[in-house]
């Protein structure tokens, strides 16, 4: 197996891996303010840890996104600067994609996932997977929305903090009806974006650090005030 770094800093979680010879070493630091201070040092534990140089990785992998505009960009930031340093390919993994992944380790069961994860602004990001040999395919792109426009037909799994995010919409009786079982806890973590970087460099999905791109799907990151208060009025009313 290829020696993989990943980290992921696209939620209030920015967490670190080193996938080494079939074992995953992880390090994790919660506080979104702290992520571009936090990754390097974690980063430098993992390796020490480990008894490996940064060079002697074959592979880095990150979030890619969707996510927090300043945590994505931090992780595809950090990647390419070490990537360029040792000439290594860089892997993007879809932060969906490694909550959906999240969401099997916790659950075997779990083969078709729906994940959903908080886009604040009353929104949420969201894509449904389903499983196979090492990987997943997409059922359905990744795409930003109001919780009440989640397709949930067919009763898939579900995963991720926007289920607890906008749980005045997906209340425990509309998971029990519409999702198989809902895991709000599961969320993308850097051992799933190892895991999966992993797989997606065997199947040539690496990239080289120039061409490493953050994955957004919204470009304006905060309301304005007429914008709070419309939907403040609407939340209201509801």
């Amino acid at each position: 197996m290829s020696t993989i770094l990943a980290i992921e800093t696209s939620t209030e979680l920015a967490s670190a891996a080193l996938l080494h010879q079939g074992k995953l070493l992880s390090r994790q630091s919660a506080g979104a303010q702290t992520h571009s201070d936090a990754i390097l040092p974690m980063i430098q534990q993992l390796l020490a840890e480990a008894g490996l140089a940064l060079a002697q990785c074959d592979a880095l992998a990150f979030g890619v996104g969707p996510g927090s505009f300043t945590g994505v960009r931090t992780a595809c930031g950090v990647v390419q600067g070490l990537a360029f340093g040792i000439d290594r390919p860089v892997v993007p993994v879809v932060t969906l994609e490694a909550a959906a992944q999240a969401c099997r380790v916790h659950d075997a069961q779990a083969t078709e996932v729906l994940a959903i994860l908080d886009a604040r602004m009353g929104e949420v990001y969201w894509a449904r997977y389903r499983a196979r040999s090492g990987g997943w395919d997409v059922l359905a792109e990744p795409v930003l929305s109001a919780a009440a426009d989640v397709n949930t037909q067919g009763r898939p799994y579900a995963c991720g903090n926007g289920l607890s995010a906008y749980a005045g919409h997906f209340t425990p009786d509309f998971c029990a009806s519409q999702f198989a079982a809902a895991y709000a806890q599961c969320m993308p973590h850097a051992q799933h974006v190892a895991t999966l970087g992993q797989h997606h460099l065997d199947q040539g999905r690496g990239v080289s650090a120039q061409e490493a791109q953050p994955f957004y799907l919204r470009n304006k990151v905060a309301l304005t005030t007429a914008e709070r208060e419309l939907r403040d009025a609407a939340k209201g009313a509801a």
